[in-house]
């Protein structure tokens, strides 16, 4: 009963935060979506990378071999899902990236941040930073059949992570004074990146979700299963560990849609994608986080 109760309070402000996002929508009020992204992405998440990087809560060894790691599950769900698309007939450009990348940012960084506290969230947003660069790099190539590999080094979070390892690296730190106020303004990139999540899902139109159930539940076991057993051959254990199947048991991320719209794929199976890999996380990811907390 008392692991029931730390997970539940570990995942019921993550919901909670998601579900007043999707209510706020649909009750009508606005929520001007592209500024609240803009403000996230570019200010308020980079500074909680840099933070939580800078700050040195994390070891730095640990945060290499978990680097490794989770390139080395990306590069085996690369080969396992393009044979998923084979096998059951899937148009790679619609459903590939899907199926490899989660939302390790909206969803993974709170997860990790609640059940293993700063030393958790400081893991997560290395995994978060690797997914995001890959995303941008080889996600886009993968739905618009090209991709340019200088636009991830020029979004804001990839720069924050660079100069954050390096900070972590080498020991330096910053006067209290410059930490304090970056550290607070990061402080707004979880309750933002959580209503914009519950915001996204509620104006989403899906077609077709029932077909998406078994698909979705493919992918939950296949990354969770590939990040549990590559994580144990790479040495990682505890809040590592945890965070490594966490995270790449996140559901679709909506930038996904997002990107199928932009580039032309097949957008509402994406989004039937994103809406029941998300409402069947509500009960797997509990039930992942019991096994580590």
């Amino acid at each position: 009963m008392e692991s029931v109760l730390t997970v539940l309070q570990i995942v019921a402000p993550v919901f909670t935060l998601a579900a007043i996002g999707f209510a706020w929508v649909r009750l009508g009020y606005d929520y001007d979506t592209a500024f609240v992204t803009r403000l996230a992405m570019t200010l308020a998440v980079p500074c909680l990378v840099f933070a939580a990087l800078a700050e040195g809560q994390i070891d730095a060894a640990a945060a290499g071999r978990l680097t490794v790691a989770t390139l080395a599950v990306y590069a085996a769900m690369v080969v396992v899902f393009r044979m998923v698309c084979a096998v059951l007939g899937l148009e790679p450009r619609t459903f590939w990236a899907p199926l490899i990348f989660g939302n390790t940012g909206n969803l993974g960084l709170p997860l990790a941040l609640f059940a293993f506290g700063d030393v958790g969230l400081g893991y997560a947003v290395v995994v978060f930073s690797v997914t995001a660069i890959l995303q941008f790099t080889l996600g886009i190539w993968i739905v618009a059949g090209g991709g340019n590999p200088v636009r991830a080094l020029k979004e804001p979070m990839v720069a924050a992570t660079l100069l954050g390892g390096l900070f972590l690296w080498q020991g330096w730190t910053l006067p209290d004074v410059a930490m304090n106020a970056i550290g607070l303004v990061g402080q707004m990139g979880i309750p933002l990146m959580l209503l914009t999540l519950g915001v996204a899902i509620a104006r989403i139109r899906p077609a077709g979700l029932w077909p998406m159930a078994g698909l979705s539940l493919l992918k939950l076991a296949i990354c969770a299963g590939l990040a549990l057993g590559i994580g144990l051959a790479f040495g990682l254990s505890g809040p590592v560990l945890g965070v490594l199947v966490v995270q790449l048991a996140t559901p679709v991320a909506v930038s996904s849609y997002l990107l199928a719209l932009k580039y032309g794929a097949d957008a509402p199976p994406v989004a039937g994608l994103v809406v029941v890999s998300t409402l069947m996380s509500v009960a797997a990811l509990p039930l992942i986080l019991a096994a580590f907390v």
